[in-house]
């Protein structure tokens, strides 16, 4: 097996250094070894899973051999608060995960809409003020709002995680300009997290100055989740070095790709 080699440009969380910037869910797969083939060849930096997760419907069962499976594929487990409606029940779910899973480290779900899964905005940065002074190092999932994702970090979150769209539409970017003037505005790490459905949209977002992206349903629901996994983890990639190298700016007329210089030889004839 080659010498892992850091990457020279990695994802910085809560001071922690990850080099993907690809966050991968859990559920929904048609089976536990179609899950640990995607997480083979898209290498993701986190695995989120949830405590309240219930058997049936093709999803892999909160057992012991779950828990098996996630320690054989080696990825740090982001523990969430799925299905949690009120402040107490997320913090409660955040104290059993810590201990469960032995980390700080929480995806902060607080649902106040179950037919859109929209976050409880008016709870939620209750919530996560009240995880982060027990020592929690949270990923809050929001929305969009830019009022909102800054109270976040006001409470002393050090990554956000706003959505793209409703958790599984796969609608992709639905605000672009929500999206892109939270790039502008927050200094923070900034995870686009629910919504996205095909590659090209994780590369879009990765390409405004996103940090990571986290994908489940798109994945896990693809014809073939493995390949799709494959595909995310090239379009992440993708975006975040077409991002870094910079992209030319619009212009409004077309402008000749290739200069003319001198006259050309057939106008000697």
């Amino acid at each position: 097996m080659p010498a892992f080699t850091p990457t020279p440009d990695p994802l910085v969380l809560y001071g922690e250094t990850f080099p993907s910037r690809l966050l991968l869910g859990t559920s929904r797969y048609p089976s536990p070894a179609v899950l640990e083939q995607a997480v083979a060849v898209s290498t993701p930096c986190m695995l989120t899973a949830s405590l309240r997760r219930q058997a049936g419907g093709g999803e892999l069962d909160a057992t012991q051999g779950f828990w098996a499976l996630l320690q054989r594929m080696g990825v740090p487990v982001l523990p969430n608060t799925a299905g949690c409606h009120s402040v107490q029940e997320a913090i409660t779910t955040a104290e059993m995960a810590r201990e469960v899973f032995g980390t700080d480290w929480v995806k902060l779900e607080l649902i106040g809409d179950d037919y859109t899964l929209q976050p409880d905005t008016l709870q939620l940065v209750g919530a996560a003020e009240q995880l982060v002074r027990s020592g929690f190092k949270v990923l809050p999932y929001t929305t969009d709002d830019l009022v909102l994702c800054q109270r976040l970090v006001d409470v002393g979150c050090q990554a956000v995680m706003p959505w793209a769209a409703p958790i599984g539409t796969g609608k992709g970017p639905i605000n672009p300009y929500a999206l892109r003037m939270l790039r502008e505005r927050l200094s923070v790490p900034l995870i686009v997290d629910a919504g996205l459905g095909l590659p090209s949209h994780a590369c879009q977002v990765m390409e405004w100055g996103f940090d990571a992206v986290l994908l489940n349903t798109a994945v896990a629901l693809a014809r073939d989740p493995v390949a799709m996994a494959q595909a995310f983890a090239d379009a992440v990639r993708a975006g975040r070095r077409a991002f870094l190298a910079g992209a030319m700016e619009p212009q409004e007329a077309a402008q000749p790709s290739t200069p003319v210089l001198g006259t050309p030889f057939w106008h000697h004839a």
